[in-house]
């Protein structure tokens, strides 16, 4: 599946903890990648300088779904779901084995 124009939403709904160019912090989750060009699309995509986590993430029916807000809601549900601290707090939900 090739990317579409004017959608964006894995170099927006995701957060990079790996630094970006002109990132060097890596990128918060729901904010814009200032690589980002007027169509959407990753001004960087054929660099060198392209990170390798960005590099992994290809397009597909399953993550893109059939419009740029279908694959907001779910990039955005997927990043909330596997962020660090939201991890530890499923830890945190499980029953203690230690009794």
């Amino acid at each position: 599946m090739d990317c579409r124009s004017n959608c964006g939403a894995c170099c927006i709904a995701p957060s990079v903890s790996s630094p970006i160019p002109g990132m060097p912090l890596g990128k918060p989750a729901n904010t814009r990648c200032l690589h980002l060009d007027d169509n959407m699309r990753c001004g960087i995509f054929h660099s060198p300088s392209r990170p390798a986590v960005c590099a992994s993430l290809q397009a597909s029916r399953e993550m893109c779904f059939d419009t740029r807000e279908q694959a907001l809601v779910y990039l955005s549900k997927l990043e909330a779901d596997t962020a660090p601290n939201r991890r530890e707090e499923r830890y945190d939900d499980r029953p203690s084995l230690m009794t």
